[in-house]
C-alpha cells in the first residue's frame, strides 16, 4: 500500500521501508550489511548524542559482543554507553526480566532522551522494547534484529511484550521503534532450526498475501540454510517484511481485531505454551497453519490440492505440521475460546482461501475440527510410510 510521501502507507527504498500510519506514527525498518562495522554510520545515526544502554543475550554477546562494543566505542562519547547481558529464552520472557532491565536503566540514570538498544532475537527485542515502553513512561528503543523471526516479524512491528499467567505475550505495549536494523549477515550464524522457525512466519505471509513468494519458497526450500543466491534471499527477506508492514500499517494499534497476520496464531500460542516451549514459535505457527489448512479444506474454502501444497511446503522447509502432545481437540478448543476473549468476542480465525489469499471464520463446528485433525494425522502417517519424514 505505498502512498505519497505526505500520506499514510509503506514506502520502500533500497535501504528498507518507511511506515507512516493513518494515526501519524512513523518509523523506519532498515536493511543493510555490516551494521556493526565501525565504518557503517547507520546505527550511529539513531544513537548519536544520546545516552545508550545496550542489551544482548549470552549467545549474541559471544558472537557479536566485541563488535558491538567496538562500534559504540568508535561512534559514541566515552561514558555515554554501556552493554549488559540478559537471560533469553521463552522462560525468561517475563516481567522479572523487564524489571531487571529497568533497574539497570535506573542505576545508569537513563534520561528521557536516552535509548535502550537491543541486539538479538525476538525475545531480547520484545523484553527490551517492553522495558523501554515502561521506563519513565517511555524512552526510545532501537533494535538490531539478529534472527530470521526477528527480522520478518518482531523487527517490523510495534508490539512488545512478555509471557505471563501461562499465556504467550499476555502483557505488553505498543511502542514504535526509534530504529529497527536488519542485517542479513547475522543469519549466517543461525542454526538451521532457527532459520526454519523464521521461515514459518514467511510462509504465513506468502499464504495470506503473495503467490509469487509462496512459489519461490517451493522452488528454494533450503533458502537461508543452503546456498541459493543472494538475490533470492534478498527478495524473500524484503518481500516478507514489506507484506507484514503493509498489513500492519492501517491497523497498527489493532483497533480492528480481525487481522490476516493472525494466520498461524490462533492455535499456535496454545501449542507453543502447552509444549512448555519445546516447540519454537515459528514451529507452532507452522502446525497452526497445517491445522487451519485442513479446516479450510473441510469448510470448502480450498481444494485438496491447495491444502496439500501448503502442508507440503511446510514439510519441504523442515517444519513440523503436527504434535501429538499438544494437537488435541480439547487444547485447540481452549485456544479458540482464548482467541475469542482477545478478539472482542469473535474468533476471527484466519483460513486460506487459496495460495495468496485468506478469509476469516467465526464458526468452526466441533466435528469439523476433529475431522481436520484426523485428516492431518492420517496424512502424516502416509508421509511417514512413504519415507518423506
Amino acid at each position: 500500500m505505498p502512498q505519497t510521501p505526505g500520506g499514510s502507507g509503506v514506502v520502500a527504498d533500497p535501504q528498507g521501508f518507511t511506515l507512516r500510519s493513518p494515526e501519524g506514527v512513523t518509523y523506519r525498518v532498515d536493511i543493510d550489511h555490516g551494521v556493526l562495522s565501525p565504518g557503517n554510520p547507520l546505527l550511529a545515526s539513531y544513537l548519536a548524542d544520546r545516552q545508550v544502554i545496550a542489551f544482548t543475550g549470552p549467545t549474541v554477546d559471544s558472537l557479536y559482543g566485541s563488535a558491538l562494543r567496538a562500534y559504540l566505542r568508535a561512534w559514541l562519547a566515552p561514558g555515554s554507553w554501556s552493554t549488559h547481558v540478559i537471560r533469553t529464552g521463552e522462560q525468561h520472557k517475563s516481567l522479572a526480566t523487564v524489571e531487571q532491565i529497568c533497574a539497570v536503566a535506573s542505576e545508569r540514570r537513563l534520561g528521557r532522551n536516552g535509548v535502550m538498544l537491543s541486539v538479538g532475537g525476538g525475545v531480547t527485542c520484545d523484553v527490551v522494547g517492553f522495558a523501554a515502553a515502561m521506563f519513565c513512561r517511555g524512552v526510545r528503543h532501537a533494535k538490531v534484529n539478529t534472527t530470521l523471526v526477528g527480522q520478518v516479524d518482531v523487527g517490523v512491528g510495534v508490539k512488545t511484550g512478555v509471557n505471563a499467567y501461562g499465556s504467550k505475550n499476555a502483557l505488553g505495549a505498543y511502542h514504535p521503534p526509534h530504529g529497527s536494523l536488519n542485517d542479513p549477515v547475522f543469519l549466517s550464524t543461525l542454526p538451521p532450526r532457527q532459520i526454519r522457525s523464521g521461515l514459518g512466519e514467511i510462509v504465513k505471509m506468502a499464504v495470506i498475501g503473495d503467490r509469487e513468494l509462496f512459489e519461490t519458497l517451493e522452488q528454494e526450500p533450503g533458502i537461508f540454510i543452503r546456498a541459493t543466491g543472494h538475490d533470492r534471499e534478498d527478495y524473500v527477506l524484503r518481500r516478507s517484511m514489506e507484506l507484514m508492514l503493509q498489513e500492519l500499517c492501517p491497523n497498527l494499534h489493532e483497533v480492528d481485531l480481525a487481522r490476516l497476520v493472525d494466520f498461524g496464531h490462533t492455535f499456535g500460542p496454545a501449542i507453543e505454551t502447552g509444549s512448555g516451549y519445546r516447540i519454537a514459535h515459528g514451529e507452532s505457527v507452522a502446525i497452526d497453519m497445517a491445522i487451519s489448512s485442513h479446516l479450510a479444506r473441510r469448510l470448502g474454502l480450498i481444494d485438496e490440492s491447495t491444502c496439500d501444497r501448503i502442508v507440503g511446503l511446510l514439510h519441504a522447509l523442515g517444519l513440523p505440521v503436527l504434535d501429538s502432545g499438544t494437537c488435541r481437540p480439547e487444547l485447540l478448543r481452549e485456544a479458540m475460546r482464548s482467541a475469542r476473549s482477545r478478539r472482542g468476542g469473535r474468533l476471527h480465525l484466519v483460513l486460506p482461501s487459496g495460495i495468496g489469499s485468506a478469509v476469516f471464520s467465526d464458526d468452526v463446528p466441533d466435528g469439523v475440527l476433529v475431522e481436520a485433525l484426523r485428516a492431518l494425522a492420517g496424512a502424516e502417517r502416509q508421509a511417514i510410510g512413504a519415507g518423506r519424514r
